[in-house]
């Protein structure tokens, strides 16, 4: 059996431009040859997209928190069988738009069911499974609601909805994972044209790939 693939997350709160930015680190790799799978969650699988869009459906709103975590559980679960560890086997590298930091993040720190908690619960689900390499593209919760705003192709979904202060504790989320993951989790400054972000996540790359991560 050949080696296995590598497996980059992208995480940050909304509107922080997750999606452009995977395009560009996929076209990273296909300009090094570097064969690659593109996913997300969550979704990325069938099953997992029928979950995503019972958590994402903003006529949800009486959703309890613990059955929003245990869903989205669920739904990584699936995908981490279907598509994350089938691709990684073959040596593909993965792409995923975000993964286990997101519930550690959304429903421990925001939600206020606690990091380690809902940690349990998708310890279960995963397994030993965790990202070799995380971008976590760090935004002003305003800037990020204001290019949701303006992007009119964009899906609005059940989070878009949540208040400001919500956002805000998104991003305290994030900044506690960073804090106890400083060698997986690379910070990029968000706030910053793409352009600028996407130079750090080259030279990111470039350093990881060198080391193989």
């Amino acid at each position: 059996m050949g080696k296995e693939g590598f497996f980059i997350t992208l995480e940050g709160g909304d509107g922080s431009g997750k999606t452009t930015v995977l395009g560009r680190v996929a076209a990273y790799l296909q300009n090094r040859s570097m064969p690659y799978r593109i996913t997300r969650e969550p979704g990325g699988v069938e099953i997992a997209e029928k979950i995503r869009s019972i958590i994402l459906d903003p006529a949800h709103t009486a959703m309890d928190t613990r059955t929003e975590a245990l869903l989205y559980a669920a739904s990584r679960s699936q995908h981490l069988a279907e598509v994350v560890e089938p691709a990684l086997r073959e040596g593909l590298t993965v792409l995923c738009d975000r993964f286990v930091d997101s519930s550690l993040v959304y429903q421990g720190h925001a939600r206020g069911l606690g990091i380690e908690e809902v940690w349990s619960i998708n310890r279960f689900a995963i397994g030993d499974r965790m990202p070799d390499l995380t971008f976590y593209l760090d935004v002003d919760p305003e800037i990020g609601l204001s290019r949701i705003a303006a992007n009119q192709e964009r899906e609005v979904n059940r989070l878009d909805l949540e208040s400001l202060s919500f956002h805000q504790k998104v991003r305290e989320g994030y900044q506690l994972l960073v804090d106890t993951n400083p060698g997986r989790i690379v910070v990029l400054d968000a706030n910053r044209p793409i352009h600028m972000v996407e130079q750090d996540i080259v030279r990111t790359l470039e350093e990881r790939v060198l080391k193989g991560f």
